[in-house]
C-alpha cells in the first residue's frame, strides 16, 4: 500500500478497493443510481409496489397525518420500550383479523420482519429448506440464522420432499414467497403445506405480494390456499406494497408471535415503526375491506398488461398476481430499454443480476389498481416501441 508523508500507509488509499469494484461492475453494466422523483412526476408508474393505489388516496394519507398529530413523528424508542402505542397494537389486531392469523406482530419493515422470523424460529440444528428464487432478506435471515441451510429448485415439491426426508428427526422450516418478486409466479403452497405436515416441518411463507392482491377481498395468500390460521405456518407480510404505506409484520400461531417479541432481535433492538406508517397502514387495511373489489381489479389489470405484451411479440412471464416481467436480451439492454420507457413517460422497474436468481435481465411491470385502459394501453405501447431487437424478437438472457 503507497504510504503518507510520515511513511505510514496513505488513508486517503484505504477505499481504493471501492473504485475498483465499481469499475467492474460498470464494465458488466451493473451500475446502479438513485433517482429522486418529484411529489408530482408527469410519469406514469409501473416501478413502484403501490398496487392497490392507496399511497396517496386521501383516506389513507388522512389516517397517516392524523396519527402524525396524535403520536408525533416517530415512536421514539424500540418496541419493547417505548415504541408500542395503541395504534401499532390496533394494527395488529385488524391484521390478524383480516388474515385469518391468531396473532400478528408489526416490525419497522418486511425486511426486519423477515429476518426476525428466520432467526427466531430456526438456529445450529435447525434444517432451512428455502426455494431459490426466494427475496433477498429471506436469504440473509438464512445466513444469519446459523441452522443448516439447503435451496431446492424453485417451486420443485418433490425436492422439499427428499430434503425434508433427509433431514430426519431435525427441526426443519421450509421457506418460500408466495408471490416471486421477479416473475410474478406463485408459490404451490397447499402442497408445500402438504409435504411439511408429512414430515412434521414448518412453513415460512412471505406473503409480501400476495397480501391485498390475492384471496377474497385481497386476504393473502395463505386465505387462498386453504392455510389461514394454521397452526405450523407463519406468514410475514410488508405494508409497503398493497397497504402503500411502511412497515412489515408477522402473522401466526400466538405462541409464535409471543415468541418473537421474547427473540426476535429486529424486534428487540430496533426502533418501533413511525406512528404515520402505521396510521397509513391502518387507513388503508380498512379502506381495502370496504372496496375488496380492488384485489380482483389488480390482478385483471396485470393480466391485461401480460396478454397485450404478448401479443405485442415480447417475452413476458404469466402473473398470477400483480407483477408482470418482460426479458431483456442483457443487463446494459434492459438499463437501456428502462431508461427509453422513462423518456417516453412510462417508469417501470429494471432487474439485473445479482437481483434475478437465474441471471436473466428483465424489465419488472407493476400493475396497479387504478390504472385505466387508455393507462395499460399507452405502456404496452411504450414498451412495445423501445424494446431492443432481440427481445422484440421472442426475448433473450
Amino acid at each position: 500500500m503507497p504510504v503518507d508523508g510520515s511513511g505510514g500507509p496513505d488513508p486517503a488509499r484505504v477505499f481504493d478497493w471501492v473504485d475498483r469494484r465499481a469499475e467492474l461492475r460498470a464494465r458488466a453494466g451493473l451500475t446502479r443510481v438513485t433517482r429522486p422523483r418529484s411529489a408530482s412526476s408527469p410519469l406514469l408508474d409501473l416501478a413502484g409496489n403501490d398496487y392497490l393505489g392507496l399511497t396517496r388516496h386521501p383516506e389513507v394519507v388522512a389516517a397517516a397525518t392524523s396519527a402524525t398529530r396524535e403520536w408525533g413523528a416517530g415512536a421514539t424508542g424500540s418496541r419493547l420500550v417505548t415504541g408500542t402505542t395503541e395504534l401499532h397494537e390496533e394494527l395488529e389486531a385488524e391484521l390478524a383479523a383480516f388474515t385469518g392469523a391468531e396473532a400478528a406482530l408489526v416490525f419497522a419493515s418486511g425486511y426486519a420482519a423477515n429476518l426476525a422470523a428466520l432467526t427466531a424460529l430456526t438456529g445450529p440444528g435447525t434444517v432451512v429448506v428455502a426455494d431459490a428464487y426466494n427475496h433477498a432478506s429471506l436469504i440473509d435471515g438464512c445466513r444469519l440464522s446459523r441452522a443448516r441451510t439447503v435451496v431446492f429448485p424453485h417451486r420443485d415439491v418433490a425436492a422439499v420432499e427428499r430434503e425434508l426426508a433427509a433431514a430426519g428427526s431435525a427441526r426443519a422450516l421450509v421457506v418460500t414467497d408466495s408471490v416471486f418478486s421477479v416473475d410474478g409466479d406463485a408459490a404451490p403452497l397447499a402442497e408445500l403445506a402438504a409435504v411439511c405436515r408429512a414430515h412434521g416441518a414448518a412453513l415460512l411463507v412471505d406473503d409480501a405480494h400476495g397480501l391485498g392482491v390475492l384471496g377474497g377481498g385481497g386476504v393473502g395468500a395463505l386465505a387462498a390456499a386453504g392455510l389461514a390460521g394454521a397452526p405450523d405456518v407463519v406468514a410475514t407480510v410488508t405494508l409497503s406494497k398493497s397497504l402503500g404505506a411502511q412497515g412489515g409484520a408477522v402473522l401466526g400461531p400466538r405462541r409464535v408471535v409471543r415468541h418473537l417479541v421474547e427473540t426476535a432481535r429486529t424486534f428487540i433492538f430496533d426502533t418501533g415503526l413511525a406512528p404515520a406508517c402505521v396510521g397509513g397502514a391502518l387507513g388503508a387495511l380498512r379502506l381495502l375491506r370496504a372496496e375488496p373489489e380492488r384485489a380482483a381489479r389488480v390482478r385483471a389489470v396485470a393480466r391485461r398488461l401480460a396478454d397485450a405484451l404478448g401479443g405485442a411479440g415480447l417475452a413476458v412471464s404469466v402473473p398470477e398476481a400483480a407483477v408482470v416481467s418482460v426479458r431483456a436480451p442483457s443487463p446494459e439492454a434492459a438499463v437501456a430499454w428502462a431508461a427509453a420507457c422513462r423518456e417516453a413517460g412510462v417508469a417501470v422497474g429494471c432487474f439485473r443480476p445479482p437481483s434475478v436468481p437465474d441471471g436473466m435481465s428483465r424489465l419488472r411491470l407493476t400493475a396497479r389498481a387504478d390504472l385505466t385502459p387508455e393507462q395499460v394501453a399507452r405502456v404496452v405501447e411504450v414498451v412495445a416501441a423501445t424494446a431492443p431487437a432481440p427481445a422484440a424478437e421472442g426475448g433473450g438472457v
